[in-house]
């Protein structure tokens, strides 16, 4: 899954990669000729005390030297950009892929979890890529180099390298297998502790108001003990991974040193030779140890690779059409119909809408009401697709919105959601989000519209007023006037407010009603409530019921003849109220 995954993003880089590759072999293949120079110094010069020898061959070394730290230096430029490139390219996509992700991909996986898969995944696969460049590419040219090197230098000591090699690489696949499950078990932990964080950053008014404040600290210090308690048993297997190799090295060297002196002795082997022998197996144990590191890497990245692909394989239920109908704006009239509309979530016993018919027409008001989870907020997600049907359609001006262009559809429909959202910005910015070439006339005109033109005025700065993430720096009420006034900007065919006026009081509603009539008077509005004085005057209410129409008509039609929205309306209202 890992090469897989790099193997396709790093396509486009290949010419790089083939120069960080060429200059990582020059550079080594220096480093590997520093120990030859050194042994005919030793043996040519030192021990003859031919002191031109001496300088002629340590000049030679200094310029393999600096030829070789340019080398290196080329090669870990290029190999940062390309790993940087990659890590961007990756973000990228899986950015694009969750853009594409309908409610039901989203409540899949979970805001926590997509943000780590992009950013701290694909981090640790960017890191891997990294260090490929920078030392794992070196890494078996100077491994196998070496090994010819030494051989060249005295065979019958190479022989130790029967020995050290396979014992180090046993080490190194037994430590390997074990750190892949612990590194699985460190991402996921990091997903519950960014769940857990999330949830608490952002209803912490709900925590200080219910005074769960300890419960809540239990909470993130169990989610955070989980963390470290993997985290510690991955360390201690990287801890000991490192003591063990350098072991290793060191007995090599000792026994390299041992069986060199007593082949000296015997006149078989020059100093400068057991000299040099001993800097290549050096270099063939640091190749290793380089491996070694990057091993110590491979089975987290290569978990984070899983996880990204994850995303990227998963198809969006919302798929976009393959021929799309592009309607001019002139052309889009606003007529809205279900029929026959059926929904239901994956794996569901009994869906959540069934054969839901309704039609909304330009210069009408339809109102939706019913109980909690009667399906009224997910039959007004089905017209901007946040979902699909899962049976039936649902059509604008004639058009299943499954055919329609998405531009177009987005155009066509204003969306004021349940629980209104603001982006960190300011006022204006949050108001131009679908229409950016707005002007400000336009802007305090919807404002006015929306009965937030007071407020607005009144704050500092006005329309350039900072907005925090989330709108977390104005009211309830001033979110959802705020929202209000962002659709009334786009002038859409269809106006979708769910439930938007629930944090306003009865005054306010009012007006904002009445204000609305006449800025929507050419234009379909549904309207999703639970107050009934919220949606009494539409001209058409569609009653809900587990997820069936139960009822359509007037307010006074419905009073006289719906048992169920009777019911919900004598909950809010005496008879004389309601009459």
């Amino acid at each position: 899954m890992l090469v897989r995954l790099i193997r396709a993003r790093l396509r486009p880089y290949s010419r790089s990669i083939a120069l960080i590759v060429l200059l990582q072999l020059v550079q080594t293949l220096a480093i590997l000729y520093l120990p030859t120079l050194n042994a005919d110094i030793i043996d040519n010069g030192v021990v003859k005390g031919d002191t031109g020898y001496i300088l002629r061959t340590g000049a030679l070394m200094t310029a393999v030297t600096l030829f070789q730290i340019l080398c290196a230096l080329g090669a870990v430029y290029y190999g940062s950009r390309t790993a940087m490139a990659l890590g961007r390219d990756l973000r990228a996509e899986v950015f694009a892929r969750v853009q594409s992700f309908s409610a039901r991909e989203m409540g899949r996986f979970g805001a926590p979890s997509l943000i780590t898969r992009t950013t701290n995944d694909v981090q640790q696969v960017q890191m891997l890529c990294l260090m490929t460049f920078t030392l794992m590419v070196s890494a078996p040219i100077m491994c196998f180099g070496g090994i010819v090197m030494a051989l060249n230098q005295d065979v019958p000591l190479s022989g130790l390298l029967l020995l050290i090699v396979p014992v180090l690489g046993t080490i190194v696949v037994l430590l390997v297998r074990r750190l892949r499950p612990l590194f699985r078990g460190v991402q996921e932990r990091i997903d519950t502790v960014n769940r857990v964080l999330r949830e608490q950053i952002t209803g912490i008014r709900v925590i200080r108001a219910f005074v769960r404040d300890r419960h809540e600290r239990e909470r993130f210090e169990t989610a955070n003990a989980g963390l470290l308690d993997v985290s510690m048993r991955a360390g201690h297997l990287l801890a000991l991974l490192f003591p063990v190799v350098m072991l290793v090295v060191n007995v090599a060297g000792v026994a390299v040193v041992w069986f060199g002196g007593h082949r000296i002795d015997d006149g078989e082997m020059e100093i400068g030779a057991l000299t040099a022998f001993l800097s290549y197996l050096m270099q063939i144990l640091m190749s290793i140890m380089m491996a070694t590191f990057m091993f110590m890497m491979v089975p987290r990245a290569e978990v984070c690779a899983e996880r990204i692909q994850e995303v990227l394989d998963t198809e969006t239920s919302v798929v976009p059409p393959r021929d799309p109908v592009v309607t001019a704006p002139a052309a889009r009239r606003g007529l809205l119909e279900m029929t026959g509309v059926e929904f239901r979530y994956p794996g569901a016993e009994e869906p959540v809408l069934r054969d839901i018919s309704l039609t909304a027409r330009p210069g009408r008001t339809t109102a939706v009401i019913g109980s909690t989870g009667s399906g009224k907020s997910t039959l007004l997600g089905l017209v901007p697709r946040l979902f699909d049907a899962t049976g039936g359609s649902v059509r604008v001006d004639g058009v299943d919105v499954r055919e329609i262009s998405p531009e177009a559809l987005a155009e066509t429909i204003g969306l004021v959601p349940q629980k209104p959202y603001l982006f960190s910005g300011t006022i204006a910015s949050n108001l131009r989000y679908g229409r950016p070439d707005a002007t400000d006339e336009e802007l305090w005109q919807a404002l006015e519209t929306a009965q937030a033109k007071e407020f607005v005025a009144a704050m500092e700065g006005g329309l350039d007023a900072p907005v925090a993430q989330g709108g977390t720096n104005v009211s309830g009420g001033q979110r959802q006037r705020l929202a209000i006034a962002r659709a009334l900007v786009r002038r859409p065919a269809i106006y979708l407010f769910d439930d938007s006026f629930s944090a306003l009081d009865y005054a306010t509603d009012a007006r904002l009603r009445a204000a609305l009539a006449a800025e929507t008077q050419d234009a379909t509005v549904v309207i999703v409530a639970q107050r009934v004085s919220t949606i009494r005057d539409a001209d058409t209410i569609v009653v809900l019921d587990e997820g069936r129409v139960v009822g359509t008509g007037t307010h006074a039609q419905l009073m006289a003849e719906n048992e169920t929205y009777r019911e919900i309306v004598l909950s809010q209202l005496t008879e004389e109220e309601a009459a």
